[in-house]
């Protein structure tokens, strides 16, 4: 099922909270506060932030791991010369089905005794909210791309790279709360290419407030160090527009929008940037639609509607983001 617009109209603020990410970002983007990262790099690629925190997977989360990249190996689909978007909707296409569950990556803020210094690496591939699944479908593609045996430690690495500010992660605050920072930082780290420009986006220049205004959404908020920390993170993103693909210019650039490219619902809401990311998907008849995680349904799902039909239902919505994946394997 998709969102209707009482279902988002009803969420709206509940997606946001969420997202703001990241947003992925509803539980789709939040983050932790100060603590410590390692820059420190091996063969396998960049080191794991220190904390003590990074809880180690399931037995089942490992084998969902193994087998969803052995799935990617086996079809071809993460050979050089493919796309990662294809491989990483390959992974949302097994994941199907899988329950969406909200604000898993808060639980250790509401535990706390006192403001949180360091935030763990939460990863699950058995829930996903609508970023989580981005990043992990993004992760699982990546590390089968690699050579070697598919490993948790390796995908942990990707999933951090993605979710934090520079790829270092620290607390709260050094993760992508607002999904367009998500994008430009990933961009700038050639994981991503933004293609609003090419696809005659406008430049969303209104400033981001919503995490400062709205403190009682964010439990980590309730500590006044944090909350300044915040307030200084949305300072920094004025200078950086949002290119925004209109709602009503989506049906004619739909051609250009491939799928794996991740879409990131942009929102009328007040210093809100998105309040929903997800992947382009084309399917055997060539009909673009939505993979995603949504809150209505419950489950990863596919769209019966079209990407123009699914945003012109959103009544806040502004239009789209786009930007496609790139492999952007760890040198």
């Amino acid at each position: 099922m998709t969102l209707s617009r009482r279902d988002l109209l009803r969420n709206a603020i509940g997606f946001a909270s969420a997202m703001a990410i990241p947003a992925p970002l509803l539980g789709c983007l939040e983050g932790g506060r100060e603590g410590s990262a390692a820059a420190a790099t091996d063969g396998a690629g960049p080191a794991l932030s220190e904390s003590p925190f990074t809880p180690p997977p399931s037995p089942e989360d490992e084998e969902r791991l193994i087998r969803w990249a052995g799935v990617l190996r086996e079809e071809g689909l993460v050979d050089a010369d493919d796309s990662t978007g294809r491989a990483a909707t390959r992974v949302g296409e097994l994941a199907a089905g899988t329950p969406y569950e909200p604000y898993t990556l808060e639980q250790y803020i509401r535990v706390a005794d006192g403001p949180p210094r360091a935030e763990p690496l939460t990863l699950h591939l058995d829930r996903f909210d609508c970023v989580t699944l981005v990043e992990s479908c993004l992760a699982i593609g990546r590390v089968a791309h690699a050579e070697g045996p598919v490993q948790w430690q390796a995908f942990a690495r990707e999933m951090e790279r993605m979710r934090y500010r520079g790829g270092k992660r620290e607390g709260y605050t050094s993760r992508l709360h607002y999904f367009s920072e998500w994008l430009s930082d990933n961009e700038r780290r050639g994981l991503v290419r933004l293609l609003g420009e090419e696809l005659g986006a406008r430049p969303d220049t209104r400033p981001l407030r919503f995490m400062s205004s709205h403190p009682d959404s964010y439990p980590a908020l309730a500590y006044p160090e944090i909350l300044a920390e915040i307030e200084a993170m949305e300072r920094t993103l004025d200078d950086e527009p949002r290119w925004v693909v209109p709602t009503d210019r989506i049906a004619a650039v739909e051609t250009q929008i491939e799928t794996g490219d991740v879409l990131a619902f942009a929102t009328s809401i007040e210093g809100l940037d998105v309040t929903h990311s997800a992947f382009a998907y084309r399917d055997d008849g060539g009909v673009l639609r939505v993979l995603h995680a949504p809150l209505s349904g419950g489950v990863v799902e596919i769209t019966r509607s079209t990407v123009p039909e699914y945003v012109a239902a959103i009544r806040s919505s502004t239009g789209i983001l786009v930007a496609r994946p790139l492999w952007g394997l760890a040198r």
